[in-house]
């Protein structure tokens, strides 16, 4: 790094250069710097469509599972036929990251889940999967097992590819920029799909899946090939073992991957039990649920633009504070009990997701070499496969509990694991 000192004093010219770079991350030049690059642009386009059908999903599917059932253990047990194939096939997916192109992984992806999804809409269509068949429940959980097969076997590229696509400086705007993007989606995606159920049905909500995935497709088929493949003799198995000796012999890597797992667990079972407080704690319906998702968009698309202006500095203290407040936000909502409180709470709650999700990702991927990124991002991206574990927790605990206590419960926890990691494990809280 050059350093520029004259006689009448250096630190007068470092303070004018400060003063330039804060000038210029406020005037939002360095908010949206990513999006100068036009291979990126194709991969943002690409990944709205999949975070909006992704988001739709998450508002949609949940809600006609408890109204199927009435079942919160049935809700965390489709979490588990999500999450089970994703647990065990990411690292798959990690190995097909590291040897293929990453686009080609993308845009089968995409295809595949399209066709789940148009299958869901024709068994709603056809009065196969309604309340008037019992049972018939059971073709949501075939569904969630083939997405959870294969967002397992392509998350690892869709993560790792961020890096191929932009500079090492570049890194953390675009992945804030990326869950920006999600976040906004959040935002606007759940309450459209509310709507759509109320107005038309379920299954206008999948046909409209359906077309978004094909759309995302479509724009991953127009980005050039990035990176490079590594081919070796070794089977997958093998690449899967060396990359577990990699971030053992990485601390820094470990720690993180570590604290996200247990920020994880802890914090997004209220995601599946959000129909419970919707329908059972705050008589909302599926507007009503929908709107809690979407205004926890809106803290977390604060969030996200926060910190895609922010320089690669102190990000692991960051995300020690992001997951604190996501952790008192999520005590608070869980025994709230009241509308307008718990609007306001998930606000906090979407500003403390943001900052986990964004700065986590950011760190492994800074700090991973690019011959390992597929299979590091793999064992971040099961971590989401083994947040249904603590979901199904948490679903058995509000059976016989209550929900507010199953998921205040386990904000408190992580609140306190938090306090305890920004206290006892400097390594992570003084990462740039």
């Amino acid at each position: 790094m050059r350093k520029e000192t004259d006689d009448s004093g250096g630190s007068g010219a470092g303070l004018s250069t400060a003063m330039g770079d804060r000038r210029q991350i406020l005037s939002g030049a360095q908010t949206f710097n990513s999006f100068k690059n036009p291979i990126y642009r194709l991969y943002f386009l690409g990944m709205l469509g999949q975070m909006a059908s992704m988001n739709m999903e998450m508002m949609s599917r949940t809600l006609l599972i408890y109204r199927l059932t009435g079942s919160a253990a049935i809700l965390g047990a489709m979490s588990l036929a999500n999450a089970l194939p994703m647990l065990f096939l990411s690292l798959f997916g990690g190995v097909i990251a590291d040897r293929m192109q990453k686009k080609y992984v993308l845009i089968a992806g995409q295809v595949s889940q399209a066709v789940v999804a148009l299958g869901v809409a024709l068994a709603l269509t056809s009065n196969y999967l309604s309340p008037e068949r019992a049972g018939s429940w059971w073709i949501l959980v075939v569904a969630g097992m083939l997405k959870g097969s294969i967002q397992g076997l392509m998350m690892p590229s869709r993560q790792a590819i961020i890096r191929e696509i932009v500079n090492e400086e570049q890194l953390m705007n675009a992945v804030a920029l990326n869950t920006l993007g999600q976040n906004t989606l959040r935002l606007l995606a759940p309450a459209m799909s509310g709507f759509l159920i109320d107005a038309i049905g379920f299954e206008a909500v999948y046909y409209v899946m359906a077309g978004l995935f094909a759309v995302a497709a479509i724009f991953f088929s127009f980005m050039p090939l990035t990176g490079t493949i590594t081919i070796r003799g070794s089977g997958a198995l093998a690449d899967i073992k060396e990359g577990f000796h990699y971030i053992r012999r990485e601390t820094t890597i470990l720690f993180i991957l570590i604290f996200t797992l247990i920020a994880v667990v802890l914090s997004m079972p209220y995601m599946t039990l959000l129909p419970v407080f919707a329908v059972d704690v705050l008589k909302v319906g599926a507007s009503g649920q929908g709107m809690l998702l979407s205004i926890s968009g809106a803290g977390a698309i604060a969030g996200s633009l926060v910190l895609a202006s922010l320089p690669n500095k102190k990000r692991g203290g960051m995300l020690l504070v992001s997951v604190v407040v996501l952790g008192l936000a999520l005590a608070g909502f869980s025994f709230s009990g009241s509308w307008y409180p718990s609007l306001i709470l998930m606000v906090f709650v979407g500003l403390g997701q943001a900052g986990r999700m964004t700065l986590s990702n950011a760190l492994l991927q800074y700090y991973t070499p690019e011959e390992y990124q597929g299979r590091v991002m793999s064992i971040y991206m099961m971590e989401f496969g083994l947040t249904s574990f603590g979901t199904f927790s948490a679903a058995l605990l509000a059976e016989s509990m209550g929900v507010q206590w199953a998921v205040g419960g386990f904000a408190i926890v992580l609140v306190f694991l938090a306090i305890l990691t920004i206290v006892f494990v400097p390594r992570i809280r003084k990462l740039d």
